[in-house]
């Protein structure tokens, strides 16, 4: 064997092993910008479980809730944590619509790194079971004859719920209040307590309660009837002309992380959407399966913003960048 050849297999020999990047040592923190069962909180719980199950990460997981600030103190705080690799965070899309519209906001989508787009979440228009309303045509002429009096709970300004209100609301005429609250356990129990007489809600947090018959569904926020709820009409079927907003369910990490670092955690993703466990949480809580790796996912957030510029224009919101 040549002197040449001798050197070259030595450099083999002597480089890295696939797959010896970064993988984490201590306890990962995965941030969320609602309270506890709040629609991110209960993905990333579930995350977090499903990755201890399937043996994906060699170290204990923890949801870190911090809520406030419509998703924006989640985003300070990831911010915060610039070049940290034992730190990720559940996307939040009201970080491009508080872009948007808030002209102290700071940061933006943008200034975290994107890991993974996991999946696309519908939603359901529900009263409670003994309300007056049948449609959702009954409850906005309900609110158009007394402006204001009828309650809505959700989410942060800015979030899903809340600009569905105002795409409603510009298509109807109907004005009703809207009362945000930081998790979706305060938002299903001012519901049912009779506090507010209506939300949008993820299929995952009202699932139990739609089951037991505490909630009528008067509409799906989807293009096409979701299977659980067969018997339900969409907007387009309720007679509301008004574009469906899915929620986008992705992971990020902080910015300044190392590229191995993007690389292990977009690896560990892509085996967990391939697990049975993931599909059937996809399937039990009827999302659609979005999924994109972390240069599409950068590519999509782009996309989304001008799409919510869009929206909220269409709605009437002023913007302000």
């Amino acid at each position: 064997m040549s002197l040449v050849a001798v050197f070259a297999l030595a450099a083999l020999w002597t480089q890295p092993a696939a797959g010896q990047g970064f993988k984490p040592t201590r306890p990962v923190d995965v941030v969320v910008h609602t309270g506890p069962g709040g629609g991110n909180d209960v993905l990333a719980r579930f995350i977090v479980s499903a990755i201890e199950r399937e043996k994906l990460v060699p170290v204990r997981m923890q949801v870190v809730n911090k809520p406030g600030g419509a998703g924006l103190t989640q985003l300070s705080y990831l911010i915060e944590k610039r070049g940290d690799p034992h730190t990720i965070g559940t996307f939040s899309a009201t970080w491009i619509t508080n872009t948007l519209m808030r002209e102290e906001a700071r940061a933006t989508a943008k200034d975290v790194t994107p890991l993974v787009r996991l999946a696309l979440e519908p939603a359901v228009i529900v009263v409670k079971s003994d309300a007056p309303y049948r449609t959702l045509k009954d409850f906005t002429d309900a609110a158009k004859q007394a402006p204001g009096q009828l309650k809505q709970s959700g989410g942060s300004i800015g979030s899903r719920d809340w600009l569905m209100r105002q795409l409603i609301g510009k298509y109807t005429g109907a004005q009703w209040a809207y009362i945000s609250f930081p998790g979706g356990g305060e938002r299903i129990a001012a519901l049912l307590g009779g506090h507010v007489q209506m939300m949008v809600i993820e299929p995952q947090e009202a699932g139990e309660h739609i089951r037991a018959g505490n909630m009528r569904v008067l509409a799906q926020i989807a293009d096409k009837r979701l299977p659980g709820f067969p018997n339900a009409p969409t907007l387009k079927e309720a007679g509301f002309d008004i574009r469906t907003l899915p929620v986008v369910r992705g992971m990020v990490t902080p910015p300044g992380v190392a590229p191995d670092v993007v690389a292990y955690w977009e690896d560990v993703f892509v085996r967990l959407a391939k697990t049975a466990t993931w599909k059937k949480y996809l399937e039990d809580n009827q999302f659609e399966d979005g999924f994109q790796r972390s240069a599409e996912f950068a590519k999509f957030i782009d996309s989304y913003t001008e799409e919510m510029r869009t929206e909220l224009t269409g709605a009437g919101v002023k913007l302000v960048r």
